[in-house]
Order: structure tokens, then C-alpha cells, then sequence
């Protein structure tokens, strides 16, 4: 008896679209009858496919990583104060609004958000990297007629197959599954890394343009007594020539001074709302307040904790692993491609004539998808992915070293503000000082109000630069803890939601 399309296939090589060929030893009864035809051929094939499973347990290893780095920091570190925590490295800033707003921001970041659901997005297809590797079963009910359009036959068919993911295949597949979570993770870190940066720079900026505002509002009030002694000056031929334009001219300057400052502050303050992904800004934060202040600490971070922190080497690790398997997978396309499979078809002629009314057809047996015409191919893409494995070692020492270098860069901005800190202080000082004296002098008599007005604006000017030498002091701060990779997310389990 036999149908359209149920005829058994025969053991021996067909070509196979693409350029290969498929060998496909079917049912046990002809297989048996070959085997026993001839047994040596047989115990070859036998050795040559152990050969080729066991082969195919060898995969591409993942090579080392160039991961060296300096033993200590060229830069001068900090090695005197508070020991900072890497994970909460602002609160070292002292500022209660400061750490509600970090926690507020780590809650509702919208890119905070967007990189852990794509985080979680990648966790949950990761976790079936192998289901390619597992039997699948497929089933098909049609109805076909024979060649001769005289009977018409239904058809219903069950069929396994089971790629064994030789030669590498399907560790591959795992290895880039891993490097999509890696990569996935990173960027999640290096968001938060980011956010935490950024939410302390704008409050910084907004509690400095505020505190310069201030400061300038003090100023406009000098500068407004300025002119009025000026005018008496004028009336009594005392002052010099020019001397109220250029107190006028003064007035200006520090009127467009706060208008400055107050943009400043509200280009501040929309960031630090958009960080927080609120609609606009707090009113409560129109409010004065002190800039957040840095005292001494101490940098417990040595350059090797850069390859365990710092999300962008840690992007750098899993493009490396990423490449291993795509160098994998193209080695394991160039040997041949071995699967189990079986079936079992049934057709019943519906129409009758004269002929049987059902067959079934059972088969099983291994594939061999052998590669030919398109090898040449399949060398020249595993030959390329090796390049770029190489280029990918070459971009992960890039990242460390980059990573050392923007360390040592903020290690050098720290120590250029502690040493212009020091000397504004004294400035500072001098100039609070002078303006005691001066306020002495006119309460003797020896010294008119009027002289006294341009040590005050000297002692404001002078306080308004060390608050901002103390901003530039708290910015590098957040730049090397940032440059360190601090503040990573705690890990979560796989797939699950914050």
C-alpha cells in the first residue's frame, strides 16, 4: 500500500536546500537489514559519530580578560576621615533632604525604570536560551489527493525531532543568553549610577545659585547704600568725577547677577524634578537652604575594585562574552549539524476506489545536516567573529583603562579645590576682617561709611567664591564615585519585579 507523501525514506544522502545534504537512517526494519548487510561499515560509522558527539561536548572557552590595573592611585588620595560606603557614598554629604531626594529618585527615575524593565524583559528570555536544544513535537492534520486527481486522502501526522546542540551549539546559545543579562544588568547599574550623580549634581546647583543669590541680594543692598551716599557725595562736591555712574553701572551688574543666578536655580530645579519624574518643581524648594558640605573622608576603593563596580567595564565583560558566542555558534556551523527525530503518519482514503481505505507509516531515526556548498562561508563568519572577539578584549582594556583614567582625574580635581579651598578661606577671613576694622574705624570717626562699602562688596565677593570652590569640591567628589562605579542596585531575583 502506498499514498502521496507516505512512502518510508530510505537510509542514504539527499541534497538538502542550501547547498547540504541530509542523512536520515528511518525505520528500524530497513535499518536492521542494512546493518546486517554490512556489519564493518556499520562499526565505523558508529566509531565516527562517538567521535563526532564527543566532539561536539567542545566548545569555544571564554579567554581570559585583560584585566590589569595600577596598585595604587598616581593621584593623591584621601587617606583621612569619614570611611565612605560605596553603595551610599552622598550620605556622607550630611543632608537630610539630599538622601530623601536620592531615594525618591531611585523610586520613580523614569530611566531608572525603563533599564529594570528591560532588565527583567531579558532575565525572563534568558532563562529559555536552551528550548532550541529540547525535542520539539509538531502535529498536522490536511487532506491531499494523489497524483492521478482519483482518490483523496486524509492525512494526520505526529513528528519529534531533538537538535542536540553539538559541537558547542548550545553552550553558545547559554553563553549569549549570559552576556544579554550581563549587559542587560550593567546598564541597569549605570543607570542608577547615573541618576544618583546627576540628583546630587542639580541640588548642588540649586543650593549654590540659591546661596549666590542670596549673597548678590546682600550685594544689591550695598550697592543701593552706595549710591545714595554717592548722591550726598555729589551734592558736596566730594565725590570724583564719574563716581555715581560707576556706582549706577555697579547696581546693573549685580541686578543682572541675580537674574543669573535665579535662571540657574530654575534650570536646577526642573532637572532635579525631571530626575525625580515629577511634573515640575517642588515650591518648598524655592526656599533657602545651605549648600551640602564635604568634610574629610577617606577612599577605601583601590583601582581593582573598578572591574567589580564600574558598569561600563562590566558592559565591556558581557560584549566580550556576547562575542564568544557568536564565535561559538560559528564553529559549530561548520561541522555537521546532528538531530533524533521520529514520526508517525496515518492516511485514510475518503474516497474508496477500489483501493485501501487507511495506512500508517511510523519512522525514527537521526538527521545529519551536512554543510557543502555554503561552507566556505560558514569559515569565513567563524574566521570574523574571532576578530571581533579580539576587538571586543581590546574595547574591555579601553574600558579599564579609561575607567583608571577618569578616577584619577577627579582624584586631581579633589585635590585642586581642597588647595583652592584653603587659600579662599584665608581670603575669606582677610576680608571679614577688614570689613571688622573698617566698621571700627567709622565708629571712631576715623573713616567714613561711604569708604567702607567696597570692603563689604570685597568680603561678599570673596564668600561667594569659596561657596563656589566647595560646590567644585562636592561635584568632583560625586564624579569619582561615580568614575568608581558606586551605588550598584542590590541584586534581584531572576525575573521578579521591584
Amino acid at each position: 500500500m502506498s499514498t502521496p507523501q507516505s512512502r518510508r525514506s530510505l537510509p542514504g544522502f539527499s541534497l538538502h536546500e542550501g547547498g547540504r545534504v541530509a542523512n536520515r537512517f528511518t525505520s528500524p526494519a530497513v535499518s536492521a537489514q542494512r546493518y546486517v548487510a554490512v556489519p564493518r561499515r556499520v562499526l565505523r560509522s558508529g566509531v565516527l559519530l562517538a567521535s563526532v558527539m564527543l566532539a561536539g561536548c567542545m566548545s569555544v572557552p571564554v579567554p581570559d580578560l585583560p584585566d590589569r590595573t595600577p596598585v595604587v592611585w598616581n593621584q593623591p588620595a584621601p587617606g583621612q576621615g569619614v570611611a565612605v560606603d560605596a553603595r551610599q557614598w552622598w550620605k556622607v554629604l550630611a543632608d537630610a533632604r539630599l538622601n530623601t531626594l536620592v531615594e525618591e529618585a531611585i523610586a520613580g527615575n523614569l530611566d531608572l525604570q525603563q533599564a529594570t524593565l528591560r532588565l527583567q524583559a531579558v532575565r525572563l528570555v534568558s532563562g529559555t536560551a536552551d528550548a532550541r536544544f529540547r525535542p520539539e513535537i509538531t502535529a498536522s492534520a490536511k487532506q491531499v489527493q494523489d497524483a492521478a486527481a482519483v482518490d483523496t486522502y486524509f492525512h494526520a501526522g505526529v513528528e519529534a525531532i531533538w537538535d542536540l546542540g553539538l559541537f558547542g551549539a548550545a553552550e553558545s546559545a547559554r553563553l549569549s543568553a549570559q552576556a544579554a543579562n550581563g549587559n542587560a544588568e550593567a546598564l541597569r547599574n549605570a543607570a542608577q549610577v547615573a541618576v544618583i550623580a546627576d540628583v546630587v549634581r542639580s541640588y548642588l546647583d540649586l543650593s549654590v545659585a540659591q546661596a549666590q543669590a542670596d549673597l548678590l541680594g546682600k550685594q544689591q543692598a550695598v550697592d543701593a547704600r552706595g549710591e545714595q551716599l554717592g548722591l550726598v557725595r555729589q551734592r558736596l562736591h566730594l565725590d570724583e568725577p564719574g563716581e555715581l555712574d560707576r556706582l549706577r553701572a555697579r547696581q546693573a551688574a549685580t541686578r543682572a547677577a541675580i537674574a543669573q543666578a535665579d535662571e540657574n536655580a530654575g534650570n536646577a530645579a526642573r532637572a532635579l524634578a525631571l530626575l525625580l519624574g515629577r511634573d515640575g518643581p517642588d515650591p518648598a524648594w524655592n526656599a533657602y537652604r545651605t549648600p551640602p558640605h564635604l568634610s574629610t573622608f577617606t577612599l577605601q576603593q583601590v583601582p581593582a575594585d573598578l572591574l567589580r563596580h564600574r558598569p561600563q567595564i562590566l558592559l565591556a565583560e558581557a560584549d566580550v562574552l556576547q562575542a564568544t558566542a557568536e564565535k561559538g555558534s560559528a564553529r559549530a556551523a561548520m561541522f555537521p549539524k546532528l538531530s533524533l527525530g521520529g514520526s508517525i503518519l496515518y492516511a485514510y482514503n475518503l474516497t474508496q476506489n477500489a483501493r485501501s481505505n487507511s495506512d500508517s507509516s511510523p519512522s525514527i531515526g537521526p538527521y545529519i545536516d551536512i554543510p557543502l556548498w555554503d561552507w566556505g562561508q560558514r569559515r569565513a563568519r567563524y574566521q570574523s567573529d574571532d576578530k571581533q572577539l579580539d576587538a571586543a578584549l581590546l574595547a574591555y582594556r579601553k574600558a579599564v583603562l579609561q575607567g583608571v583614567a577618569e578616577v584619577e582625574d577627579a582624584l586631581g580635581s579633589l585635590a585642586r579645590q581642597d588647595s583652592s579651598i584653603q587659600s579662599l578661606q584665608v581670603a575669606d577671613e582677610t576680608a571679614r576682617q577688614q570689613v571688622a576694622r573698617q566698621a571700627r574705624q567709622v565708629q571712631l570717626g576715623l573713616s567714613s561709611e561711604f569708604d567702607g562699602l567696597e570692603s563689604q562688596r570685597t568680603a561678599l565677593s570673596a564668600h561667594a567664591d569659596l561657596i563656589g570652590a566647595q560646590g567644585a569640591r562636592v561635584l568632583a567628589f560625586a564624579s569619582l564615585y561615580r568614575a568608581v562605579g558606586g551605588a550598584p542596585l542590590p541584586v534581584e531575583p531572576e525575573g521578579g519585579a521591584q
